[in-house]
């Protein structure tokens, strides 16, 4: 059975937007406002970094909004660690006309453990808004999974269509520079609004929760017995709300086991103020980690007055298998 154990709680200003362990540090990267403790439009990305997810050292601002394709933030996004090692950042930028496209970033020193100083690709943005998605509608891509039956890697990028239901897109690429929009939809839910910050991951069944091993699994053996947490941040009401179901990767299709208690209607992560989150997989323990932004209830002079705004809080999620 799974064991969930709650643990530290960091200091923070906003939702997080990229955690990956690399050499031996956990790095956490989090949209922070380097002026003052309230939002503003120049989002660049904090950075901090851990051996034990415990005891934490802040480091220097990671990436700052200093082109036109990030100017006016650059928000949430994903890391993805690639078999040979090397590592892609994708994440949101807002452009000088206030245009949500993906961007695409690499750690400036492979070797440097701690991962200071990041080199955004010189031909960004990879990704604009597909037809009959709002400009502003079109924002946080996951972290990507390698899917065997093309030989391709794969994200999904939350939005909403003109009749205000929440839905995740997916993308394919081979190079992380090429992105090619996958045909339909992986998931829609009508009247939910905009959907932030998609998740998707396996839980259950005998392969572990890593998104890759399990994709490649079922492409061979059915996987009949893998479930996929679908999670989306609501814009509409700031709530995190998941549900469980079965993704079909070929169909490119995700099904809720449940449809009355879909994703955006059904459950929810957690019933205070917890909103924005991200998980990923942890290599060096086997193990899924969920980041969490509280945004407390402190009013917005009172955190100008602290120097600091909102909580970063984090769960394990340790699955023992039969």
């Amino acid at each position: 059975m799974p064991c969930i154990l709650v643990a530290v709680i960091l200091l923070m200003q906003n939702a997080s937007a990229g955690p990956v362990y690399y050499k031996g540090w956990y790095h956490l990267f989090y949209q922070y406002n380097p002026d003052s403790a309230i939002w503003g439009n120049k989002i660049a990305w904090g950075h901090a970094a851990s051996r034990d997810l415990v005891r934490w050292r802040h480091l220097p601002v990671a990436m700052s909004p200093d082109q036109w394709y990030d100017i006016n933030g650059v928000w949430s996004g994903s890391a993805t660690v690639l078999p040979d090692g090397r590592i892609v950042m994708l994440y949101t930028g807002s452009t000088n006309a206030s245009v949500q496209v993906q961007c695409l970033a690499f750690p400036t020193d492979p070797s440097d453990p701690l991962l200071i100083n990041w080199t955004k690709y010189e031909n960004n943005p990879v990704m604009y808004p597909p037809p009959g998605v709002g400009e502003k509608d079109f924002r946080d891509p996951t972290t990507a999974w390698f899917d065997g039956s093309d030989d391709t890697w794969r994200l999904v990028i939350g939005s909403k269509d003109d009749r205000h239901a929440g839905m995740v897109m997916t993308y394919k690429t081979n190079d992380f520079i090429n992105y090619e929009l996958v045909p339909g939809l992986l998931h829609r839910v009508p009247g939910t609004g905009m959907w932030e910050c998609i998740d998707l991951y396996p839980v259950g069944g005998k392969r572990g929760i890593d998104m890759t091993e399990v994709v490649a699994a079922a492409s061979t053996n059915g996987g009949d017995d893998v479930l996929h947490v679908m999670k989306e941040s609501s814009d509409d009401d700031r709530h995190d709300y998941y549900a469980l179901g079965r993704y079909d990767a070929a169909k490119n299709t995700w099904t809720p086991l449940d449809a009355d208690a879909d994703v955006g209607i059904g459950l929810r992560y957690d019933w205070g103020k917890f909103y924005a989150s991200k998980t990923f997989y942890d290599p060096a323990k086997k193990r899924r980690v969920l980041w969490g932004w509280v945004g407390e209830t402190d009013s917005e002079h009172a955190d100008v007055a602290k120097g600091w705004a909102s909580l970063q809080v984090l769960d394990i999620f340790i699955v023992f298998f039969k």
